[in-house]
């Protein structure tokens, strides 16, 4: 186990300076659950083992065991700096793993985790020992605290049923969360970055992206049997629910995909579209397809990433006047419809472009001259209508 300093006391901890050992893993192996969570020794955790066969029954994928196993990894490193045994945290933990997070985050010189990823471990911890307590295992109560009864739907049981409920407070120790404004890349910007990609393997994988607006997992998981360059399409498999859906994409991405197998070495047997370009020949990653992104950033001094390509194919679409709001949330896979809807928000470049032109438009306007003596209303007609001087 690693170094670190914490202090004896919890209520004296200084979580800033708190710095988590790197123990343990996830880990995929043969059998149920398929995903495990490996402690400091190199052995499975069992009752996350046991968690995760329960949302394995409920219908969970393996993408949604993974990150669970992610969540609750940074939370067993936590606990292990801390030196509290998983069935002894208390709120004093989960309140203290909140501020660790908040303050000292990833080590990639950013200060803290987004509040998104806050919530996502609070709400995977709480479900861990919500599950835990049902199997009667782990602390009388749950470390992480409720929403309590006077929040949520509670206090609004009586609302008008044909308005939607009004947001209520938020729960304790949960973060707030920033305003969510897509992030998509304007075409003279596209173009800057698709230029200085360096091959036809990442250009065509750069056009498939930005042309059907799958995820980055979904695209890197097609196999060669669900691309129909006749009908345009490549088939996906949707993140969560796993089903099988086509997309379309432009004809552009067909010849880029074109020209990249036309250099592509693939080994007999191989079904997946994507393979990498060094021996050994083997199925392409994420880690390998954003680190030919971070190339490209770096040429240009940028930094844009895969999910903002889909954000860009979202955009693209929305400002379609041929298509519906219905349609995009199909091509995007969206349960909802609101999530759809943040791409209707006006983009803050285009609200400040328009609104210069406003102000240019109006120092072009003439301006009235000021005026004259003479003219309207004479000083005796305007006596006659206000009073004070001689009727007729």
């Amino acid at each position: 186990m690693d170094e670190y300093e914490v202090s004896v006391e919890p209520s004296a901890r200084d979580v800033k300076r708190l710095v988590l050992p790197r123990v343990g893993a996830v880990a995929q192996v043969d059998g149920v659950p398929g995903t495990v969570l490996l402690d400091a020794a190199g052995a499975p955790v069992p009752q996350v083992s046991e968690f995760f066969a329960s949302m394995l029954a409920s219908g969970a994928s393996v993408s949604s065991l993974r990150s669970y196993g992610l969540a609750l990894l940074r939370w067993w490193r936590f606990l292990a700096a801390v030196d509290v045994p998983w069935e002894r945290a208390s709120r004093v933990e989960a309140r203290d793993f909140v501020l660790w997070m908040r303050m000292v985050g990833p080590a990639n010189g950013r200060a803290g985790y987004a509040p998104a990823t806050i919530n996502h471990a609070l709400a995977v911890v709480k479900t861990f020992y919500l599950d835990r307590a049902a199997a009667g295992q782990g602390p009388v109560v749950n470390p992480i605290p409720e929403a309590g009864h006077r929040q949520g739907r509670w206090v609004q049981a009586h609302h008008n049923p044909m308005q939607p409920f009004a947001p209520g407070r938020r729960a304790p120790l949960r973060q707030k969360l920033p305003e969510r404004v897509p992030r998509s890349l304007p075409d003279g910007v596209f173009d800057a970055l698709f230029a200085a990609l360096g091959s036809d393997w990442d250009r065509a994988l750069l056009a498939f992206y930005v042309s059907t607006g799958a995820r980055a997992a979904e695209l890197l998981g097609v196999t060669i049997e669900r691309v129909d360059p006749g009908e345009q399409r490549i088939g996906v498999h949707r993140k969560g629910s796993g089903r099988l859906q086509w997309l379309p994409a432009s004809a552009d991405a067909f010849v880029w995909l074109r020209l990249y197998e036309q250099h592509a070495h693939r080994p007999e047997g191989e079904r997946s579209l994507w393979l990498t370009r060094r021996r050994p020949i083997r199925p392409l990653t994420y880690g390998a397809v954003r680190r030919m992104l971070q190339r490209a950033n770096e040429s240009l001094g940028t930094g844009w990433t895969l999910h903002d390509l889909r954000h860009t194919a979202a955009q693209r679409m929305i400002d379609d006047p041929h298509l519906s709001l219905t349609d995009v949330q199909w091509v995007l896979g969206h349960a909802h419809l609101s999530t759809t809807q943040l791409y209707l928000r006006a983009r803050p470049d285009e609200v400040v472009a328009r609104v210069l032109e406003h102000h240019r438009t109006r120092e072009q306007r003439p301006v009235p001259p000021p005026p004259q003596p003479g003219d309207g209303y004479s000083a005796d007609v305007l006596k006659v209508l206000f009073g004070g001087g001689p009727r007729g």
